[in-house]
C-alpha cells in the first residue's frame, strides 16, 4: 500500500511544478485521448519512451513512478497472459507441447513444495512464482519420467503478442499520466484546475465547485487512508496476524478485522474535514475569494499546443489507416 503514489504531492521545483493546473489537466485528457485512438504497438512504444524523457526532464523519480505500478502488476500480467494464450490471430511464433507423466509432475510438485517453502524469504513474490511457473513448464515440456496421462499444448501467435504488448503499455502510459499531475500538483491547485476545466457545465446547471472539490479531496485522501491501512496492517502484524498466511476463512476474517476499522477512520477524518470547513466559514455554492491566482505561462502555451499536435497527428494517423 505505501508504493501506491496516485494522490500524493511530492514538492518539486521543474517546469512540471510551474505548470498551470489547467493546463496539465487538458494535456492529460489530450494525451490519453491519443492513448485511446493509437492502434500500432510502435507508436505507443514511442510515445512510452516520451513519456520516460518528460519524467527525466522533470526530475521525477522513474523508480518512484514504477513502484506506483506494483499495485496494478496482477493486472497488467493478467492481460498479457490472457492475450499470449487465448489470442490465435497472426503467425505462429511459439509452440510446445506439455505432456503430464508421473514422474515430470513429482518434479512440478516438488518444485511448488520448494516454492512454498522459501517464498517468504524473497522480495518479489509475484516474479519468483512466474519463474516457478516457467520452470515447472519447461519440466513437463522437455521431460518424460513413466506413461503419459495425458497432453496440453502451448501456442504463441504474433498478433497475440503485439495485442499484449500493446494494451499493457498503454495501461503502463495511463497511469502514470495520471501520476504525474497528481506528484506535481498541490490539491488546492488541483481543486482551482478543475474548477476551471470544469466551468463549461455550468451551462446545464452543474455545480461544477463542488464537484471540483469532492473529485480533489478524493484524490487527497487515497494516500492518507492507505497511510492509515499501513499502521493498521502492522500493528495487527506486531499482534501476531498474518495477512499472506492462513485458509480463505481466515483471509476473510483477516480483512474484516481491517475493513472495520478503516470506515470508522473514514468517517472519523470525514467529521474532523467538515469542521475545519465549518470553522473557516465555508458554505457550498457560496462565491469565495482566492488566496492563490492560477496564472497562465509561455511554458503553458507550449505544452498545450504540443499536446494538441500529438492529438491531431494520431487522429490523422488513424483516419489515414499508417
Amino acid at each position: 500500500m505505501k508504493n501506491i503514489v496516485i494522490g500524493r504531492f511530492i514538492p518539486g521545483t521543474s517546469f512540471l511544478y510551474k505548470m498551470d493546473p489547467r493546463t496539465k489537466i487538458i494535456v492529460l485528457i489530450l494525451l490519453m485521448v491519443s492513448a485511446f485512438l493509437v492502434r500500432s504497438l510502435s507508436l505507443i512504444a514511442i510515445g512510452l519512451l516520451l513519456l520516460m524523457v518528460v519524467l527525466l526532464a522533470g526530475r521525477i523519480s522513474v523508480k518512484r513512478v514504477l513502484l506506483g505500478l506494483r499495485p496494478l502488476m496482477f493486472l497488467l500480467l493478467f492481460t498479457f497472459s490472457f492475450q499470449i494464450f487465448f489470442n490465435t490471430a497472426g503467425n505462429l511464433l511459439f509452440s510446445t507441447t506439455l505432456a503430464y507423466s508421473p514422474g515430470g509432475l513429482g518434479i512440478v510438485g516438488l518444485l511448488f513444495a520448494f516454492w512454498w517453502l522459501t517464498k517468504r524469504r524473497v522480495p518479489f513474490k509475484l516474479l519468483y512464482f512466474l519463474l516457478l511457473l516457467g520452470a515447472a513448464a519447461t519440466v513437463l515440456s522437455l521431460f518424460s519420467y513413466g506413461p503419459v496421462i495425458a497432453e496440453s499444448t502451448i501456442e504463441v501467435y504474433s498478433q497475440g503478442l503485439e495485442m499484449a504488448l500493446f494494451i499493457m503499455l498503454r495501461l503502463v502510459i495511463i497511469v502514470t499520466l495520471s501520476t504525474i499531475l497528481t506528484l506535481t500538483t498541490k490539491p488546492t491547485d488541483l481543486n482551482l484546475g478543475l474548477e476551471a476545466v470544469l466551468k463549461p457545465f455550468k451551462l446545464i446547471r452543474v455545480n461544477t465547485e463542488e464537484m471540483a472539490m469532492i473529485i480533489s479531496i478524493s484524490l487527497r485522501y487515497i494516500p492518507t487512508l492507505l497511510d492509515e491501512a499501513n499502521k493498521i496492517i502492522l500493528a495487527q502484524a506486531s499482534r501476531g496476524v498474518d495477512f499472506s498466511e492462513g485458509k480463505l476463512k481466515d483471509k476473510l476474517m483477516q480483512i474484516v478485522s481491517l475493513l472495520v476499522p478503516m470506515f470508522i477512520i473514514s468517517f472519523k477524518r470525514s467529521d474532523e474535514l467538515a469542521s475545519a470547513m465549518e470553522a473557516r466559514s465555508f458554505v457550498p455554492g457560496r462565491p469565495r475569494t482566492r488566496l492563490h491566482l492560477l496564472t497562465w505561462r509561455p511554458i503553458d502555451t507550449v505544452a498545450l499546443c504540443l499536446a494538441i499536435v500529438v492529438l491531431t497527428a494520431v487522429v490523422m494517423v488513424r483516419v489515414m489507416g499508417w
